[in-house]
């Protein structure tokens, strides 16, 4: 253990910051350049947060989350006694991050990624009108409705679940493909896809009914074309105790009433 580098990764909330301190003592911490894995202390919005830092930086590193947070489906509990032991015994799981290429109306293009889900959201008022592709072939020419959203495993149970999409589990190599308050074909209920499928979404009449695409928390408004494959170039590694593993976590999350 003595050989691996620490970073402490610490929520600016008041909680956080007060088990950081507590923390402090207990290792040697490097900052997060110098860093072999990191704890990460926060809730579910900022380990994204932290993790995709690490894609923009290009430093991905093994990451201990501990909640500090509201729900905390992607953290540890919080216990500052035996941490060194833990993080030791701890469980890896590896997790690819969706990768969300967009179009614009004025042409403008960008490129995210996103880890639990990417979202189109209508802008205004009106129903947002979606042509829908997968694996270059047109499977819905056009879904009339409030948004759709794409998910990996690990988001699945987030927002996904939210809108009634399926739980998958971890390693499963699908995504869920998941229409919110669909109008029209009103019993399209979404799909299962494969993950190798890329999907493609069209705005019909982006510039009367405008959508927004966010991939986790990155926003892009106004698209004409989004492209979501998954990126198999980048692997992000959470670390988990064995009681507490994101795999059982996640098919649990199915027997929640």
């Amino acid at each position: 253990m003595s050989e691996t580098k620490w970073a402490l990764v610490v929520s600016p909330t008041p909680q956080a910051q007060e088990a950081g301190e507590k923390l402090q003592s207990l290792m040697d911490w490097v900052p997060i350049e110098e860093a072999d894995q990191a704890v990460v202390l926060g809730g579910d919005g900022f380990m994204l947060q932290t993790l995709h830092q690490m894609l923009n930086r290009r430093k991905i590193m093994p990451v201990y989350g501990m909640n500090l947070g509201t729900v905390g489906f992607l953290m540890n509990n919080w216990h500052e006694d035996d941490l060194v032991r833990r993080m030791e015994g701890a469980r890896p799981f590896k997790v690819r991050p969706l990768k969300m290429e967009v179009e614009t109306i004025s042409g403008a293009n960008f490129v995210l990624p996103a880890i639990n889900e990417v979202s189109l959201l209508r802008e205004t008022r009106q129903t947002a009108k979606l042509e829908i592709q997968v694996n270059n072939r047109i499977m819905l020419e056009e879904l009339v409705c409030d948004g759709v959203l794409i998910a990996t495993p690990a988001g699945s149970t987030a927002y996904n679940l939210s809108a009634n999409g399926p739980i998958l589990p971890l390693g499963s190599n699908l995504l869920a493909l998941t229409p919110i308050s669909p109008f029209r074909p009103r019993r399209w209920k979404g799909a299962i896809l494969p993950d190798k499928m890329p999907i493609s979404i069209k705005v019909l009449n982006a510039e009367k009914r405008p959508v927004s695409a966010v991939g986790d928390q990155q926003e892009v408004r106004d698209v004409a074309k989004v492209t979501i494959s998954i990126d198999r170039n980048q692997t992000l590694t959470m670390l988990f105790d064995p009681e507490h593993a994101l795999d059982d976590r996640i098919a649990m999350e199915q027997f929640v009433v």
